[in-house]
């Protein structure tokens, strides 16, 4: 008996040695990959126990874990705050209405985009609602800031037309509006690529069947469409989750001024501010601040994925 699975085990590792080898050359190519993540995403990681120290820099990490070790006093001051929870329900509102916006438009553009019939025109389509991503949010920024500032395109529009300077940039719900309006018009376009390619995969026969029975054009985007891209609109629903706390800090930082500094802050322009600014923040509070963002965004994607699989859906783990 033994002897049967021993050679059982032989042939098992002749087997995986010759798939490696057969597969050696998609193996190389990912290496790379692999070692970029362990260098710059995996090594670092042990930079956390910064949050749990008084961190001194002519000590390094290892040295303030030995000598200046203080728990969870870092987070006990980040919770005591004043402008804390403030901020917090800032980047909360922020990052939950960008991901929800962001969702629908993405597939709202993407659907748009399949009922083109002409392809030249599809894709010149395609090509100028992309363009907008690579763009940096400096750019960005300084186009909207131009546009919709009380001397601004817009506003000359407004008083023109005999009404009064509108501020945009001024008054907290405008400004908030505008920030979720330049988030679709940068985003939407390459969030619809993903989207664009599950509809392709869509089985044709579906579509003539529909047509035979006199569906029409909503008729077939509700029952074949949405069903047809559902599975990869939760997974990237559940991923996007992951990135609430985040907020966009480039294009708050960059749009953002003191009139609405109340309603826009989130918590990575709070940090910012509050280190190179006003100069409050040691390391330790700014990298437990860090984790507990991160720790949070875990906690949201495993929930959001747990009801997903407590509707029938895949999820991700």
């Amino acid at each position: 008996m033994d002897g049967i699975l021993i050679e059982k085990k032989q042939k098992k590792d002749k087997s995986l040695g010759k798939y490696i080898y057969r597969s050696r050359f998609l193996i190389m190519m990912i290496i790379p990959a692999i070692v970029y993540y362990i260098l710059f995403c995996y090594v670092p990681m042990y930079g956390v126990l910064i949050a749990f120290t008084d961190f001194s820099s002519s000590e390094g990490i290892m040295g303030s874990v030995f000598n200046h070790w203080i728990g969870l006093k870092n987070f006990e001051t980040i919770f005591n705050l004043q402008d804390f929870w403030r901020v917090f329900l800032n980047t909360i509102f922020i990052g939950t209405t960008k991901v929800i916006i962001a969702f629908v438009s993405a597939v709202t553009v993407a659907l748009l985009i399949n009922e083109i019939r002409l392809r030249f025109f599809k894709k010149a389509v395609q090509i100028i609602v992309t363009f907008p991503h690579f763009l940096s949010w400096v750019i960005v920024a300084s186009l909207f800031i131009l546009m919709f500032s009380d001397n601004g395109s817009i506003n000359q529009i407004i008083r023109g037309m005999g009404g009064n300077t509108v501020g945009f940039l001024s008054e907290d719900h405008l400004f908030l509006g505008l920030i979720f309006g330049s988030d679709i018009w940068k985003e939407a376009g390459w969030g619809s690529i993903i989207y664009i390619a599950t509809m392709a995969g869509i089985s044709t026969d579906l579509y003539e069947a529909a047509d035979i029975d006199g569906a029409t054009r909503l008729q077939k985007i509700w029952h074949i469409t949405l069903p047809g891209i559902k599975a990869t609109a939760i997974l990237l629903l559940i991923m996007s989750v992951g990135g609430v706390l985040s907020a966009g800090f480039e294009q708050i930082f960059n749009m953002s001024n003191d009139m609405v500094e109340e309603a826009s802050e989130i918590i990575d322009t709070y940090i910012y501010n509050t280190t190179f600014v006003s100069h409050q923040f040691r390391e330790g509070v700014t990298t437990a601040l860090g984790l507990f963002k991160s720790l949070v965004g875990f906690v949201l994607v495993i929930t959001t994925d747990r009801i997903a699989k407590a509707c029938g859906e895949r999820g991700i783990i």
